[in-house]
């Protein structure tokens, strides 16, 4: 098994993380897309679709295949940075039903092995809704700790809630040019949180599926960057 770098040890910037508040809890946005609740030693992460380049294979789109791997390497990398006493992973953490039948050995073998570190919740999701229970860890549809509650889709009216699905992604006009990146999408009563997954893309907060979601003028993004995060408000989103 490869080991990631000590706690602490890397990504130690000032603008690494953003602060937010939702329902009243403090939780930081980390840089490379997940998110840590420091009261509760929760990491949060979502939408891995591990194994999407397999399952795209299977119907005769070949990627390269090397998504796995590269997701497990970034996501044991923040385990090891932040040390959490709990993971949850908010669903679709794989692409298929059949990942168990197309995840190779050494992946499935290090996925294990980052599971029996800390406890760990499932959460399942339209593409996984019976996250394999072999792996180790708890499954539900959905987990209540204090006022929140974590889910896969976002529930309209649902207050202090933290989900993913949507991968929300942040435009912005700067210096004659729109950019387009990963972001933590919140108005202080809903958070959702981006895709994690290396062949994981992107749906613009401007989308009319994010409609309804959030209170226009408390909507910020926290927008991912080169290891750090930029805040922007809403009124700057395109």
């Amino acid at each position: 098994m490869l080991t990631a770098a000590p706690a602490k040890a890397a990504t130690n910037t000032a603008n690494a993380t953003a602060p937010i508040r939702i329902g009243g809890v403090d939780l930081l946005c980390d840089w490379a897309g997940c998110l840590y609740w420091p009261e509760e030693e929760t990491l949060i992460v979502s939408d891995l679709h591990l194994e999407k380049g397999s399952s795209f294979a299977r119907k005769g789109q070949f990627l390269p295949p090397y998504d796995t791997l590269e997701t497990l390497e970034r996501l044991d990398g923040r385990i090891a940075f932040w040390q959490p006493r709990l993971v949850i992973a908010l669903g679709d953490s794989f692409h298929d039903s059949k990942v168990g039948e197309c995840m190779h050995s050494h992946p499935l073998f290090r996925l294990q092995q980052m599971v029996s570190r800390q406890d760990w919740i499932w959460i399942s999701g339209n593409h996984d809704p019976d996250p394999p229970r072999s792996l180790g860890g708890d499954c539900c549809d959905e987990v209540a700790m204090g006022p929140l509650t974590f889910r896969h889709e976002p529930k309209p009216h649902a207050a202090n809630e933290i989900c993913g699905h949507l991968h929300p992604q942040a435009g912005i006009h700067r210096r004659g040019k729109t950019v387009r990146r990963r972001c933590f999408a919140h108005d202080g009563n809903r958070l959702v949180v981006p895709a994690f997954g290396a062949y994981t893309g992107g749906l613009n907060i401007r989308h009319r599926a994010f409609a309804g979601l959030f209170v226009e003028e408390k909507l910020n993004a926290c927008v991912m960057g080169q290891e750090r995060i930029y805040m922007i408000g809403g009124a700057d989103l395109i």
